[in-house]
């Protein structure tokens, strides 16, 4: 059985929000014409506590892209972003939430954050969502959704590790490319690592 995750795709990472990816809302009907291809369909929500650590605003004198020590993990600082019960947080109006059958939160815990679906940063916890796809039969994986150097790359990465067989929608994501390079980066150190990389129409 294969499942696809659809990885934040969230007002506040699309135009106009307050950590926008560029072109974000470009993945929003390639999502929407995908799910009718699974069985399953999970999504990931960003849903962090208005004094998260990893708000540059939440640290005096600091600003977003400085990188602190957070907890004995490196930590870079963000926009305050998808707060829980905000605007910002809710899913983009344009997706077909219909086809979702179960939504995971992270970065839920002030203390640490969560790029991946499955843990946070440390993987001192998890989401419930690897438990999730092994009780519904899941053995394979698609992930798409945003950002491409974030928070799809860290939820494809340990979907690998989990045992499921993954595969990156290239291009029904997008990156924040804080650094120039950043996406093509990503992608390549998934690909390295042994995620398939598909375009959407040869899924």
């Amino acid at each position: 059985m294969k499942a696809l995750i659809l990885v934040d795709l969230q007002n506040d990472f699309c135009k106009n929000g307050a950590l926008e990816v560029p072109d974000g809302n470009a993945v929003i009907p390639i999502a929407n014409q995908l799910m009718e291809q699974f069985d399953l369909v999970v999504a990931t929500q960003d849903w962090h506590p208005a004094n998260h650590k990893s708000f540059a605003a939440n640290h005096p004198w600091r600003k977003p892209g400085q990188v602190i020590d957070l907890n004995g993990l490196d930590q870079i600082l963000w926009p305050i972003h998808c707060v829980q019960n905000s605007l910002g947080a809710d899913f983009v109006d344009e997706l077909d939430t219909s086809k979702i059958t179960k939504v995971f939160q992270k970065g839920t815990d002030p203390e640490i954050d969560s790029y991946s679906g499955f843990f946070d940063n440390g993987k001192r916890k998890s989401t419930g969502m690897g438990e999730y796809l092994k009780e519904k039969g899941v053995e394979e994986v698609y992930v798409l959704g945003l950002a491409t150097d974030y928070c799809v790359k860290f939820t494809a990465i340990d979907a690998l590790e989990l045992g499921f067989r993954t595969t990156l929608v290239e291009d029904a994501c997008r990156g924040v490319n804080l650094q120039e390079g950043d996406v093509s980066k990503a992608v390549e150190e998934m690909k390295t690592k042994g995620i398939l990389i598909k375009k959407f129409d040869k899924v």
